[in-house]
């Protein structure tokens, strides 16, 4: 089978979640191995960033109760936030996205977890789900 979408893969699913601690323990229950624990202040997040073969599964919970993670998770409850698509070079895809009509959160890369350079495309252009592109450093 060829590649539908050459350069793109999938690189991570981000859960919101309420009680951070208890959903790590939660995990490594599940058999995950210890997650890298990163902060990410610009976010106002905290994330627990499990491997899992060749991906990873990220839980996030807000550190502030002002921020944008925060309002969400109060709308939305926990669960699935985002799903996140590894790209070659992430500047030149948010300008393609952007030419073909994409409504993006982020107009240039910034950076993310593992100083990830990430950019986020809004909900309705990807049929109501928060989309997130990587490009690992």
């Amino acid at each position: 089978m060829t590649d539908p979408l050459p350069g793109l893969s999938l690189h991570h699913v981000g859960i919101l979640v309420r009680d951070f601690l208890a959903a790590v323990g939660q995990y490594r229950s599940l058999g995950f191995d210890d997650p890298d624990i990163i902060e990410v202040p610009e976010q106002q997040i905290i994330a627990a960033v499990f491997k899992v073969g060749h991906g990873y599964v990220e839980l996030i919970a807000p550190t502030d109760t002002e921020s944008g993670t925060a309002r969400y998770l109060a709308k939305r409850g926990e669960g699935t936030h985002h799903i996140a698509y590894a790209v070659p070079d992430i500047a030149s895809k948010l300008q393609e996205l952007r030419a073909a009509g994409f409504r993006l959160i982020d107009d240039v890369p910034r950076t993310g977890a593992h100083n990830w350079r990430i950019g986020f495309i809004h909900p309705e252009s990807c049929h109501g789900v928060l989309t997130e592109l990587v490009q690992e450093q």
